[in-house]
C-alpha cells in the first residue's frame, strides 16, 4: 500500500508542479494584455485628442483577450483543484485502511490477551487447588503423627 502512495505521489508531483508552471506562465500572459489593454486605453488618436472608434476596438479586442486568457486561468485552476481532491481521495483512502488494518491488529491483540488471561486464572486456580490439597495433606499428617505417637504413649505407660 505504501508503494501505491509513493508510486502515486511521485506520477503526480511533477505533473502539479508543469501545472504550477503552466499557471504562473499564464498569469505572466495576462499581466502582459493588461499592460497592453491599458496602453490602448490611454491611447487618444483622433482629432482634438479624442478616442476613435479604432481605438475604442482596439481596447475592446484587448479586454476579450483577457477575459479569454482569464477563462483558461480558472480552468487551470479547476483542473489543479481536482488534482488535489484526488490526491486527498488517495490519502483518505489510504489512512481509512490502514486505520482498518490497525483495528483488526487490535482487536486480534485483545482476543490474544484475553485468552492469556484466561491460562494465567486456570493456572492460579491449579495453583490453589495444589496448596490447599498440600496444606490438607500436612495437617492430616501431623494428626494422624500426633495420634500415632500418643497412641505409643499410651501403650508404653
Amino acid at each position: 500500500m505504501r508503494l501505491i502512495l509513493i508510486l502515486t505521489l511521485v506520477l503526480l508531483f511533477p505533473i502539479s508542479l508543469f501545472a504550477q508552471a503552466k499557471l504562473e506562465r499564464m498569469l505572466g500572459e495576462r499581466e502582459k494584455m493588461h499592460k497592453e489593454w491599458r496602453n490602448s486605453e490611454s491611447k487618444k488618436s483622433g482629432i482634438f485628442g479624442n478616442r476613435t472608434k479604432k481605438d475604442m476596438i482596439e481596447t475592446n479586442e484587448w479586454m476579450a483577450r483577457i477575459i479569454d486568457k482569464d477563462n483558461q486561468i480558472m480552468e487551470e485552476l479547476k483542473m489543479l483543484s481536482e488534482i488535489e481532491k484526488t490526491e486527498i481521495t488517495y490519502e483518505k483512502n489510504d489512512y481509512k485502511f490502514i486505520s482498518q488494518k490497525q483495528e483488526r491488529e487490535i482487536a486480534i491483540l485483545k482476543r490474544a490477551l484475553e485468552e492469556k488471561e484466561e491460562t494465567v486464572a486456570e493456572k492460579k486456580s491449579d495453583k490453589r487447588t495444589y496448596e490447599w490439597t498440600t496444606f490438607i495433606f500436612f495437617l492430616s499428617t501431623l494428626s494422624f503423627g500426633y495420634l500415632y505417637f500418643k497412641g505409643r504413649k499410651n501403650r508404653k505407660t
